[in-house]
């Protein structure tokens, strides 16, 4: 439906851009997805953008929302922070993340210039897109020319000469986005051999389409961008020389990291400039946004754990995604993939940044579940599709998680993976499951050697009691250690490493080959020395295996098989 044309921008415009902009990334998604060769050629850049557009607009329906009951309106102001906190907080992917700094940019101007005044002209809008695309190359460490910012670029350049109407303005960006985008496989070598345009900078003119018709009712054609002629390349191919200021891209050769890792980040100015340093060395495509002590970080490592461990030195970091990209995945250069999936992969559910860590090393997709902020079913479903796999394993690792884990299952089967849900109720379940995957194996017999191994394996924690209570072992107090055996309360204590010790003898007076013990970061390391050395002194040809778990709420995490 068409909107009344403005000339200027307020909070319901806002609105009305942000679900334009859901709705034209939604029909772009699988032409985006297609065309995804850079940095990463692993399909999924319209899918990431989606889903980031996706956060911010339903940031904004909850700011409209709120007054529905009240008086008054959202001011824009209130409606442009929303956009971007929402866009921070759901930013998936390397495209997904400059995507959400692009729009923290626009709103620090456009919040800025909010006042008393309804909303703002076109001179105040051309500024905040200039302001996005300066803020977005600041974000990413190495910038490269022919991807999404030199479009976001473009546009902003195009909207200074556009005067001082919205809709001018807007009309001018998009051109010039439009425009900047058909050049981007003159400028990125790996583009120009795929015949394709930049994924992010197609994904950019989808939303700065949506904006010209919040402001002027007028709706974009959304026609294909027709990639400018590539230079001849000699083979072997390479990438061109870099913009003054700009840098080569890391990931030139095939073979390049084997993870991508996000999450958000709580943390100081300081300590982020830190941190960026830090990850610039472990890796690539490194982008870190946001401000105000919240950030999103996205880097592409060999080493997972140790990207993680960088964010819990800086800070609090949670919501922290690692993925494994299929062996058939190429960073940049050589031919563009067939993009076809891999057979068979893990999909974990991990309490702890340490296990993340851990399940991510050994080939599976994680999602985090923090103390009190479990996956919904749409997180789980959108991990079964990162998995890009025909063939998907399930470990929810939590006896509550089993509803919304089923749910995710069959949301997935109903897209056309294979998915098999095994019900591990503990990380250490999932552990033991791991350890006996087999993807060359038939389907079938692999889900049954894995549930057999979770199976058997027995599962212990031991947590510290918040308040009074009844349990299966009589009254606790605030403050009492509670060792839990399969998911009851078998013994209460005033002492951690007595109650540890009481929960293992337990465990292993039915037998076992193998304890396994996760320690918390809170737990003292001679916790887990007492705790080896009582197996190792009293219980013959019974091994012992010690992880880091990092903040997974529970003190220890205990596994016996």
């Amino acid at each position: 439906m068409a909107q009344v044309p403005l000339t200027f921008l307020d909070a319901l415009a806002v609105r009305t851009w942000c679900g334009g902009a859901l709705r034209a990334l939604g029909r772009a998604r699988e032409e985006i997805d297609a065309i995804n060769v850079y940095p990463v050629a692993d399909g999924d850049t319209g899918t990431n953008l989606y889903l980031t557009m996706e956060s911010a607009a339903a940031a904004v329906e909850a700011v409209f929302a709120g007054y529905e009951t009240g008086a008054g309106r959202p001011s824009l102001a209130d409606a442009v922070r929303a956009m971007a906190h929402g866009a921070l907080i759901g930013a998936r992917g390397n495209s997904g993340t400059i995507l959400a700094q692009l729009l923290r940019g626009m709103s620090q101007v456009l919040a800025a210039s909010d006042g008393d005044t309804a909303g703002i002209d076109g001179t105040r809008l051309l500024l905040a897109l200039r302001h996005a695309a300066d803020s977005a190359h600041e974000a990413v460490a190495h910038p490269v020319e022919g991807t999404v910012l030199t479009v976001a670029s473009a546009a902003a350049d195009a909207a200074e000469r556009a005067g001082d109407d919205c809709g001018a303005v807007a009309r001018a960006a998009h051109a010039g986005a439009r425009t900047a985008l058909a050049e981007t496989p003159r400028q990125l070598a790996v583009l120009g051999r795929a015949g394709v345009v930049d994924a992010g900078g197609r994904g950019l003119v989808a939303v700065l389409g949506a904006l010209v018709e919040a402001v002027t009712g007028e709706a974009v054609e959304e026609t294909a961008v027709v990639p400018a002629p590539a230079p001849a390349l000699a083979a072997p191919a390479s990438v061109p020389a870099p913009a003054s200021g700009e840098t080569c891209p890391e990931s030139t050769a095939p073979g390049g990291p084997a993870y991508e890792v996000i999450y958000l980040l709580e943390a100081g100015d300081a300590a982020v400039a830190r941190l960026r340093e830090r990850l610039d060395a472990l890796g690539d495509s490194l982008v870190v946004v946001g401000g105000d002590g919240l950030w999103n970080v996205h880097v592409h490592v060999d080493d997972a754990g140790a990207a993680v461990e960088a964010g819990v030195e800086a800070g609090r970091p949670y919501r922290i995604r690692i993925t494994h990209f299929a062996a058939g995945d190429v960073h940049t250069g050589g031919e563009r993939p067939a993009r076809e999936r891999v057979q068979r992969a893990v999909v974990a559910v991990v309490p702890g940044e340490g296990l993340a860590g851990l399940y991510a090393e050994a080939g599976a997709t994680t999602v985090l579940a923090r103390p009190g902020e479990p996956p919904a079913s749409g997180e789980l479903t959108e991990a079964l599709r990162r998995a890009h796999a025909r063939e998907v394993v399930l470990l929810p690792n939590d006896a509550e998680l089993r509803h919304t884990a089923a749910a995710a299952a069959e949301q997935a089967r109903a897209e056309g993976i294979r998915v098999a849900l095994i019900p591990t109720r503990s990380a250490v379940q999932g552990i033991a499951a791991l350890a006996v995957h087999e993807p060359d194996r038939r389907f079938d017999e692999d889900v049954v050697q894995m549930t057999s191994a979770a199976g058997a394996t027995r599962h212990a924690e031991v947590v510290v009691a918040e308040r009074q209570s009844w349990t299966t072992a009589g009254i606790c107090q605030a403050g009492d250690v509670l060792g839990l055996i399969d998911g009851d309360v078998a013994v209460i204590g005033p002492d951690l490493t007595a109650t540890a010790e009481t929960v293992l003898d337990r465990m292993l007076q039915a037998g076992g080959e193998l304890v396994t013990l996760v320690v918390g970061d809170e737990t003292p390391e001679e916790v887990a020395d007492r705790l080896e050395s009582r197996v190792r002194e009293s219980y013959l040809a019974v091994d012992t295996v010690v992880y880091r778990g990092g903040r997974q709420g529970s003190l220890l995490l205990i596994g016996v098989e």
